[in-house]
Order: C-alpha cells, then sequence, then structure tokens
C-alpha cells in the first residue's frame, strides 16, 4: 500500500516537472560531458562512456536513466566534439534527449585553460501506452493535448582547467515549450545550473587524493549538493565516499581494467522520507578511451 501511495505521488508530480528536470547521477566526475558541453574533448583522446542508473530500487515507478556519449578534440587545433544520447524513464513517463556539443579551448597560460561549450540538441517525451489506455485516463483531457513530437533545445557552459585543478559552470537546456501552442522560449527562473570543481593532490607515489563537488540549482527548486573524497591506489583503483545533502550518502569504486577500459559501480543510501520504501541507488559505468589523437594533457588522473 505505501509503495502504491509513492507511485501516485510520482505520477502526479512528473507530469508537470519531468521534462524539464535533468537526470541525476552518482558518477558525474566520470560522464561530465551529459551536463557541460565545454568538457568536450578536455580529455584530447576519444573517449566513450555507457551509464546505467537505477534510482530508488524497490518503489515502483523509480526512475532508471541510460547514457551513452562520446567526446574527443580535434587534431591540429582547438576545439573538441561530442555526441550524447539520455533515456530517462519515470514512471509512465520517457523522456529522450540526443545533443551534439562542440568547444572551443583558450590557452590562459601555458598551465591555464579555458574552454567554452555550446550544446545543441532535441528531446522527446511520451507516455506509456498502458496509460493511454488505462479506462481510468484515457479520457483526461489533459493527455490529449501533450505534444510527442521532438522539440530542439540548446545548452552551453565553460570549463577551467589546469594540471591539478578544474572548475566548471553548464546549463544544458535554456528553452521551455509550451504544450498548448508548441512555442519556444527562454525561461532563465526555470533553468538548470551545474557546477562542479575538484583538486588532485599527490600523496606519494602510489597514492592520490581528489576532492570533487557538484551543485545544481534551478530557481523555485532545491539546490542539490554532492561533495566526494577519493583515493587512486597504483594508478588502477579508485575509492570514493559521497554525501548528498539531506537525500543520500554512499560509495564508489572506479577500476582500470586496461589502458583503456575502466568500469565503475555507485551506491547511493537514502536518507530522504523515501528511506523507508527503497534499498538505495545503483550506478554503473563503463568507459573506453582511444589515444586518438594522442593525448597533450598532463593530468588524466585529474578527469578520472
Amino acid at each position: 500500500m505505501r509503495n502504491i501511495t509513492i507511485y501516485i505521488v510520482f505520477f502526479l508530480v512528473s507530469l508537470g516537472t519531468f521534462a524539464q528536470q535533468q537526470p541525476q547521477f552518482t558518477q558525474y566526475m566520470y560522464n561530465t560531458i551529459a551536463f557541460n558541453p565545454a568538457y568536450a574533448g578536455s580529455r584530447e583522446i576519444l573517449v566513450i562512456n555507457v551509464l546505467n542508473r537505477n534510482q530508488w530500487v524497490g518503489l515502483n515507478g523509480a526512475p532508471i536513466t541510460q547514457t551513452l556519449s562520446v567526446h574527443s578534440s580535434i587534431p591540429g587545433s582547438k576545439l573538441g566534439i561530442g555526441l550524447s544520447v539520455i533515456n530517462d524513464r519515470l514512471a509512465y513517463e520517457r523522456a529522450l534527449d540526443v545533443a551534439a556539443d562542440v568547444s572551443y579551448t583558450i590557452n590562459l597560460s601555458e598551465d591555464y585553460m579555458l574552454a567554452f561549450g555550446l550544446k545543441i540538441g532535441a528531446s522527446k517525451f511520451d507516455l506509456d501506452d498502458d496509460l493511454l489506455n488505462d479506462p481510468l485516463y484515457n479520457d483526461d483531457p489533459f493527455l490529449d493535448n501533450l505534444y510527442y513530437q521532438w522539440k530542439p533545445n540548446i545548452g552551453a557552459g565553460i570549463y577551467f582547467r589546469t594540471e591539478y585543478l578544474y572548475f566548471g559552470l553548464a546549463a544544458p537546456k535554456f528553452l521551455r515549450f509550451l504544450d498548448d501552442n508548441n512555442t519556444a522560449y527562454f525561461e532563465n527562473d526555470r533553468v538548470n545550473y551545474y557546477f562542479n570543481g575538484g583538486y588532485l593532490f599527490e600523496v606519494n607515489q602510489h597514492i592520490k587524493f581528489k576532492p570533487t563537488f557538484l551543485v545544481k540549482f534551478t530557481n523555485g527548486a532545491p539546490m542539490t549538493v554532492d561533495i566526494s573524497s577519493s583515493v587512486l591506489l597504483k594508478e588502477k583503483l579508485w575509492l570514493t565516499g559521497f554525501y548528498r545533502f539531506t537525500e543520500a550518502f554512499g560509495a564508489m569504486a572506479n577500476f582500470k581494467v586496461n589502458k583503456s577500459l575502466s568500469i565503475g559501480y555507485s551506491y547511493d543510501y537514502i536518507t530522504s522520507d523515501l528511506n523507508p520504501y527503497t534499498s538505495g541507488s545503483h550506478e554503473l559505468i563503463l568507459s573506453y578511451e582511444f589515444e586518438v589523437p594522442r593525448p597533450r594533457c598532463k593530468c588524466p588522473d585529474l578527469y578520472n
């Protein structure tokens, strides 16, 4: 009975908000391209990431998210390019985002670099046929007025990096569409902003320490703050603990299988009011790196 109640709450709330919200990621430090286009090409190699997130396991209708991202620098230029696909599901709702990213990097000095990025994409939002064919809902005029066609969007970001330090600020979506006339407009007071950063400390030859953070804020919605502390052991294994204020805490591990392939897993223990209804959230990421073009970045451990 409790699961049914929460499921109904999910559905009612999400009808008005889901299409405007961005998915939540715990392993954001490995998937920055999903929200910041200025990150494209920052590794100066070709990188492919595949991520799956099962949020609030055990709760009917809980979010399930998959992402695919590819990005690389362009040899002989200051440009980076990327492509990201995000498939997000919540209760009866589905959202698909496809975006192309382009970045331009300015060398402020020999060690300081500042990148500007633009994200151009399209989104599609729809509902399961199970809901549309349900006798309880198929006569609802609200559902009849929903538009399911692809709708374009744009976003932007900046990314500052050195050998040991990085900061980024991005807004992956600027546009909001009105369902009644399908027109688009800039809605600055409802844009999702992401601010993240990190610093790499070399403890000794075999151990490195990296604190990171991610702040997500939108006017009219609670701010989300993630802080994490990571330890790199012998250039092979990242071990991380994190805390998401008022929502969750947990751990993650990322293992470099070989020179190109790495695999990461994270677990969120939920501390919010949803705690009695879920066993937590799970996230898995696979990354593959091609040293094409030849890497010039001196700081691979900073961005991994």
